[in-house]
């Protein structure tokens, strides 16, 4: 069986045309832009699995790349944001070793750049260059920035360097979405005849900056003649008039249609080479962004609320049943042991994900009971120390159980949320349900130590007196 797996940054589960019939789902904050348009994706998931529960484990960029090519909860024991160790074992490599051909075509530029080296293991790969901050062009000297500086997020230095990046391009072909999945149907017609390939797909689209071609804007907010914000100063929202966190919204929606647009391509040409019957696709993204939740727009230090936390995670798989919709918790390091299982190759025992084979066959209905999204547990003292210890609490995990979510960190307050009455997670019943809370804290503890999670990480949560004293 061949595998194609595309990652799709930042992309919202609820801007998923698919997404609209999901239980307890509280719908995208478009403010009467009107459906997101996503009719191939929707398509794949009608010919496939939607896993309406598919969560960020690790968070973010990078921790969920290092997530998914190694199958583990790296959060709990890496500074998350950092190159891949030449000593864990990836994807590539192992289906390597069983006689795959790999390749890795990517335009987010974190995984490459600075030696992060994420194309370990791939037979070969291809950097579409230029993205955010890519060091790539020196010109033109002079840039007009598209709205008033005190709105951008780095504005001398990330969008600056990207609207040199894209100052020639041309055409819908020239934006990076079209770039890198162009390029993925250019390499499936050069090898669709292998016998075994394993083709990863890696977009930074929809992330910010935020400037499809305007066609795709126009569907959601025709007629707007006033600031672009396309890389939005991360916090509050009060930065911006309504009009213009609107036509924000409507910018990110046309990036998810542009990328979905692409998508849609990349399948027509599976099928046509006669690819469908014996090659398995998976779309899967890291993690959302805040369109106005909570007061915020962006992420960085926002909590990972559900806008944020809550991802697609779609699977078309020869001989698998369709039209499914799983409830299963699922998350970046499943795909690992999902592909290997699927391969016929074992398991290197080193993940700590699940395969979902079980799932997508419908013979059973989930994998794990808790689900935890959570930045890294662990930061080096300092520079020059490789000794790390356990990360301040002002950067909290998402645990969930089935109905209940908390936030929490040692320092800080816990966030508990009935999910089947509150599903945008707007009322904190801490600590009148603090019976529920320490439910949520005992299957967290329990899931650390499942993962081998460093004891410096579980010492402090496991002697929080909040819970222990409960």
């Amino acid at each position: 069986m061949n595998f194609i797996v595309i990652v799709s940054d930042s992309f919202r589960f609820d801007h998923l045309g698919a997404s609209r019939d999901t239980a307890n789902l509280a719908g995208p904050a478009n403010s009467g832009l009107g459906p997101i348009q996503t009719p191939n994706l929707d398509r794949l998931a009608a010919e496939g699995t939607l896993f309406e529960r598919a969560h960020t484990g690790s968070y973010a960029t990078v921790p969920n790349r290092y997530e998914l090519l190694t199958g583990r909860y790296v959060c709990t024991y890496t500074r998350g944001w950092e190159p891949l160790p030449p000593h864990e074992v990836v994807l590539a490599q192992v289906l390597g070793q069983a006689g795959y051909t790999s390749m890795m075509l990517v335009d987010t530029p974190h995984i490459l750049k600075d030696g992060f080296h994420f194309d370990r293991g791939f037979t070969a790969w291809q950097w579409f260059r230029g993205q955010e901050s890519d060091r790539y062009r020196t010109d033109p000297i002079e840039v007009t920035l598209p709205c008033a500086p005190h709105k951008l997020r780095n504005p001398d230095t990330t969008v600056v360097q990207y609207l040199r990046n894209v100052s020639q391009r041309r055409g819908e072909e020239d934006y990076f979405a079209p770039q890198t999945l162009g390029a993925a149907i250019r390499w499936l017609e050069g090898n669709y005849k292998r016998d075994r390939f394993f083709l990863y797909v890696d977009t930074f689209d929809p992330h910010e900056p935020w400037d499809p071609p305007s066609h795709y804007v126009d569907r959601y907010d025709p007629g707007y003649d006033g600031e672009e914000v396309i890389y939005p100063r991360y916090g509050e929202i009060d930065i911006l008039s309504e009009a213009e966190l609107r036509h924000c919204r409507a910018l990110y929606a046309g990036e998810v249609t542009m990328v979905d647009a692409w998508v849609g391509r990349l399948l027509e040409k599976v099928d046509d080479l006669g690819l469908r019957d014996r090659t398995a696709i998976f779309f899967i993204a890291d993690h959302g962004f805040m369109l106005g939740e909570h007061g915020w727009i962006g992420k960085g230090r926002c909590p990972l609320y559900e806008p944020l936390n809550h991802v697609p995670l779609l699977a078309r798989v020869p001989g698998m049943p369709a039209g499914q919709r799983s409830r299963a918790y699922v998350q970046a390091a499943d795909l690992m042991p999902t592909i290997l299982d699927l391969a016929g190759v074992p398991d290197p025992g080193t993940t700590h994900g699940c395969s979902l084979v079980p799932v997508l066959r419908g013979e059973q209905e989930s994998v794990r009971d808790v689900c935890v999204s959570t930045t890294t547990l662990v930061q080096r003292v300092s520079a020059e120390s490789p000794v790390s210890r356990a990360i301040p609490g002002g950067l909290r995990s998402m645990i969930q159980l089935p109905g209940w979510a908390m936030l929490y960190g040692p320092e800080a307050e816990p966030q508990l949320f009935d999910m089947a009455t509150d599903p945008r997670q707007e009322h904190n019943l801490w600590p009148a349900r603090a019976d529920k809370a320490r439910e949520l804290w005992e299957a967290y503890v329990s899931w650390l130590r499942s993962a081998k999670a460093p004891e410096h990480v579980v010492a402090p949560i496991v002697a929080d007196r909040r819970f222990t004293h409960a």
